[in-house]
Protein backbone atom coordinates (compact mmCIF):
# COMPACT_ATOMS: atom_id res chain seq x y z
CA UNK A 1 0.00 0.00 0.00
CA UNK A 2 1.43 3.44 -1.15
CA UNK A 3 1.27 5.79 2.09
CA UNK A 4 3.66 9.19 1.54
CA UNK A 5 4.24 11.00 3.95
CA UNK A 6 2.44 14.35 4.01
CA UNK A 7 2.99 17.79 5.00
CA UNK A 8 1.24 18.59 8.11
CA UNK A 9 0.32 21.85 9.89
CA UNK A 10 0.96 22.29 13.96
CA UNK A 11 -0.91 25.04 14.78
CA UNK A 12 0.10 28.47 13.51
CA UNK A 13 3.44 28.11 14.13
CA UNK A 14 4.78 25.23 13.05
CA UNK A 15 5.08 23.14 10.31
CA UNK A 16 6.14 19.11 9.40
CA UNK A 17 7.73 18.41 6.46
CA UNK A 18 8.65 15.33 4.93
CA UNK A 19 12.17 14.68 5.89
CA UNK A 20 14.62 15.33 3.02
CA UNK A 21 18.35 15.95 1.87
CA UNK A 22 17.25 19.80 2.04
CA UNK A 23 17.75 19.81 6.07
CA UNK A 24 20.96 18.39 6.02
CA UNK A 25 23.25 21.61 6.94
CA UNK A 26 20.35 22.57 9.54
CA UNK A 27 20.48 19.21 10.69
CA UNK A 28 24.55 19.66 11.13
CA UNK A 29 24.49 22.87 12.79
CA UNK A 30 21.32 21.70 15.42
CA UNK A 31 23.84 18.45 15.96
CA UNK A 32 26.76 20.79 16.90
CA UNK A 33 24.87 22.78 18.71
CA UNK A 34 24.23 19.74 21.04
CA UNK A 35 25.86 16.75 20.14
CA UNK A 36 25.12 14.94 23.59
CA UNK A 37 20.94 15.41 23.09
CA UNK A 38 21.46 14.33 19.33
CA UNK A 39 23.20 10.88 20.46
CA UNK A 40 20.26 10.69 22.82
CA UNK A 41 17.89 11.14 19.99
CA UNK A 42 19.71 9.40 17.13
CA UNK A 43 21.99 6.77 19.16
CA UNK A 44 23.07 5.16 16.38
CA UNK A 45 24.92 7.89 15.50
CA UNK A 46 29.02 7.04 15.61
CA UNK A 47 30.67 10.32 16.72
CA UNK A 48 33.38 8.99 16.35
CA UNK A 49 32.65 8.44 12.17
CA UNK A 50 31.86 11.48 9.65
CA UNK A 51 28.18 12.96 11.70
CA UNK A 52 26.97 14.98 8.55
CA UNK A 53 27.67 11.82 6.17
CA UNK A 54 25.73 9.63 8.72
CA UNK A 55 23.12 12.24 8.90
CA UNK A 56 22.89 12.26 5.22
CA UNK A 57 22.87 8.92 4.41
CA UNK A 58 19.91 8.61 7.13
CA UNK A 59 18.24 11.56 5.04
CA UNK A 60 18.67 9.61 2.20
CA UNK A 61 17.34 6.26 3.35
CA UNK A 62 14.10 8.04 4.18
CA UNK A 63 13.53 9.48 0.83
CA UNK A 64 14.49 5.82 -0.58
CA UNK A 65 11.35 4.82 1.67
CA UNK A 66 8.48 7.15 0.96
CA UNK A 67 5.65 5.99 0.22
CA UNK A 68 6.00 2.21 1.37
CA UNK A 69 4.69 3.11 4.68
CA UNK A 70 7.63 1.93 6.89
CA UNK A 71 9.04 4.95 8.04
CA UNK A 72 7.38 9.01 8.25
CA UNK A 73 10.00 11.02 9.10
CA UNK A 74 9.39 14.81 8.98
CA UNK A 75 11.85 18.19 9.89
CA UNK A 76 9.87 20.66 12.38
CA UNK A 77 10.24 24.56 10.98
CA UNK A 78 8.97 27.86 12.71
CA UNK A 79 6.34 29.14 9.91
CA UNK A 80 7.36 32.57 10.41
CA UNK A 81 11.15 32.17 9.51
CA UNK A 82 11.37 28.44 8.18
CA UNK A 83 13.79 27.36 11.02
CA UNK A 84 14.73 24.01 11.35
CA UNK A 85 13.20 23.21 15.01
CA UNK A 86 13.80 19.67 15.11
CA UNK A 87 13.19 15.90 13.50
CA UNK A 88 10.18 13.84 14.20
CA UNK A 89 9.47 10.14 12.83
CA UNK A 90 7.95 6.67 12.97
CA UNK A 91 10.65 4.59 12.51
CA UNK A 92 11.02 1.07 12.10
CA UNK A 93 13.64 -0.68 14.94
CA UNK A 94 10.83 -2.12 16.67
CA UNK A 95 10.94 -3.62 20.35
CA UNK A 96 7.26 -5.01 20.50
CA UNK A 97 5.98 -7.16 17.93
CA UNK A 98 2.31 -5.38 17.62
CA UNK A 99 4.04 -1.90 16.95
CA UNK A 100 4.09 -0.86 13.70
CA UNK A 101 6.21 2.17 14.11
CA UNK A 102 8.63 3.70 16.79
CA UNK A 103 7.92 7.83 17.83
CA UNK A 104 11.50 9.19 17.91
CA UNK A 105 12.11 13.18 18.09
CA UNK A 106 14.70 15.99 18.76
CA UNK A 107 14.25 19.38 19.19
CA UNK A 108 16.67 22.14 18.71
CA UNK A 109 18.30 23.12 22.33
CA UNK A 110 16.52 26.70 21.98
CA UNK A 111 13.01 25.73 21.15
CA UNK A 112 12.95 22.95 24.33
CA UNK A 113 10.45 22.79 26.74
CA UNK A 114 7.99 24.60 24.60
CA UNK A 115 6.10 21.28 24.10
CA UNK A 116 7.12 21.10 20.18
CA UNK A 117 7.41 17.71 20.73
CA UNK A 118 4.12 16.73 22.25
CA UNK A 119 2.72 18.95 19.77
CA UNK A 120 4.13 17.84 17.21
CA UNK A 121 3.26 13.82 18.32
CA UNK A 122 -0.42 14.90 18.79
CA UNK A 123 -0.81 16.07 15.00
CA UNK A 124 1.50 13.20 13.72
CA UNK A 125 -1.09 10.73 15.80
CA UNK A 126 -4.24 12.45 14.56
CA UNK A 127 -3.08 11.66 10.94
CA UNK A 128 -2.78 7.86 12.34
CA UNK A 129 -5.70 7.66 13.81
CA UNK A 130 -7.60 8.25 11.10
CA UNK A 131 -6.57 5.69 9.32
CA UNK A 132 -8.39 2.60 8.04
CA UNK A 133 -6.60 0.44 10.44
CA UNK A 134 -5.50 0.55 13.60
CA UNK A 135 -1.65 1.58 13.98
CA UNK A 136 0.44 0.50 17.29
CA UNK A 137 3.05 3.21 17.69
CA UNK A 138 6.01 2.56 20.73
CA UNK A 139 7.89 4.83 22.64
CA UNK A 140 11.43 3.54 23.94
CA UNK A 141 12.66 6.00 26.74
CA UNK A 142 15.65 5.24 28.79
CA UNK A 143 14.92 5.57 32.66
CA UNK A 144 17.34 8.30 33.36
CA UNK A 145 15.50 10.60 30.18
CA UNK A 146 12.98 12.92 32.84
CA UNK A 147 11.70 14.56 29.98
CA UNK A 148 11.25 11.77 27.57
CA UNK A 149 9.98 10.19 30.20
CA UNK A 150 7.46 13.05 30.53
CA UNK A 151 6.66 13.45 27.26
CA UNK A 152 5.73 9.55 26.47
CA UNK A 153 3.44 10.15 29.72
CA UNK A 154 2.14 13.00 28.51
CA UNK A 155 1.33 11.37 25.15
CA UNK A 156 -0.03 8.24 26.92
CA UNK A 157 -2.45 10.58 28.68
CA UNK A 158 -3.47 12.18 26.15
CA UNK A 159 -4.18 9.21 23.44
CA UNK A 160 -4.95 6.17 26.17
CA UNK A 161 -1.26 4.32 25.62
CA UNK A 162 -0.17 2.27 28.54
CA UNK A 163 3.98 2.17 29.63
CA UNK A 164 4.80 -1.58 30.48
CA UNK A 165 5.55 -2.63 33.53
CA UNK A 166 8.69 -4.56 32.99
CA UNK A 167 12.21 -2.85 30.91
CA UNK A 168 13.60 -3.76 27.99
CA UNK A 169 16.96 -3.91 26.62
CA UNK A 170 18.01 -2.29 23.77
CA UNK A 171 21.40 -3.25 22.12
CA UNK A 172 23.24 -0.03 21.42
CA UNK A 173 26.78 0.03 20.38
CA UNK A 174 27.33 -3.55 21.59
CA UNK A 175 25.58 -3.51 25.06
CA UNK A 176 22.22 -3.62 26.39
CA UNK A 177 20.70 -0.73 27.45
CA UNK A 178 17.15 -0.99 29.57
CA UNK A 179 14.26 1.16 28.27
CA UNK A 180 10.73 1.60 29.77
CA UNK A 181 8.77 1.03 26.33
CA UNK A 182 4.68 2.70 25.94
CA UNK A 183 2.72 1.50 23.50
CA UNK A 184 -0.33 3.91 21.92
CA UNK A 185 -3.13 2.46 19.54
CA UNK A 186 -4.39 4.91 17.04
CA UNK A 187 -7.03 3.61 14.75
CA UNK A 188 -10.83 3.07 14.36
CA UNK A 189 -10.89 -0.02 16.44
CA UNK A 190 -8.60 1.94 19.25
Amino acid sequence: MMVVTPELHVGEDLLLRPAANTILVAMFEAYQEDAEAAQVALPWLDPNEDVRRQLRDMLYDIEAQNGNDRLHFWSVHATTTDEFVGLVGLGDELQSLQAAFNLGYWVRRAHRRKGIATRCVNTIFTWLAGRSTTTTVEIAVHPHNEAGLATAEAICNAWAGERLPEFIGIEFNERTVPHHLHLVDLGPEA
